[in-house]
């Protein structure tokens, strides 16, 4: 095992938690357009975007450790993929003054709930100081192995 392995290990999880957090900052800050995308000649309001997290087994390292005997526990985390969240609808708010409204003075807003960003960004950011709270103790550990050896 590489002395460095946990660093990676860390390093790779505040990438994702840090991607996460950019991710859930685009969403808070476009929850009032109504025009982001256009689909067959109408535009869209914007949609919330979720981004999936996996375990990063499928690296050809791991496979070779494996082979080799090495079995060891733990290869960090990445992003599969970031997608739009089309199970939640867009909200319908009434305003007939509002140049996106349609015949009856309803606008398709975002399907972006403040309340939910809020909380999944408070969690990402918990989990990216837990993160770093770990790469510190990591790197004192490899300072004080160092000193030992003066």
């Amino acid at each position: 095992m590489s002395i460095f392995k946990s660093m990676n290990i860390t390093s790779s999880a505040l990438t994702s938690q840090r991607l996460r957090m950019d991710v859930i900052s685009s969403n808070i800050a476009n929850i009032d357009t109504t025009r982001a995308k256009q689909v067959d000649g109408q535009w869209e309001p914007y949609r919330r975007k979720t981004v999936t997290l996996a375990s990063n087994e499928g690296r050809f390292s791991n496979f070779l450790n494996k082979a080799m005997g090495n079995n060891e526990v733990g290869n960090g985390v990445k992003v599969t993929k970031i997608s739009d969240d089309t199970e939640t609808p867009f909200k319908l708010v009434y305003d007939p003054t509002h140049p996106d409204a349609n015949e009856d003075g309803y606008v398709e807003m975002p399907n972006v709930d403040l309340l939910r960003e809020m909380v999944d960004l408070i969690s990402a950011t918990r989990s990216y100081e837990a993160n770093i709270t770990v790469f510190n103790a990591n790197k004192s550990m490899l300072t004080k192995a160092l000193e030992i050896g003066k």
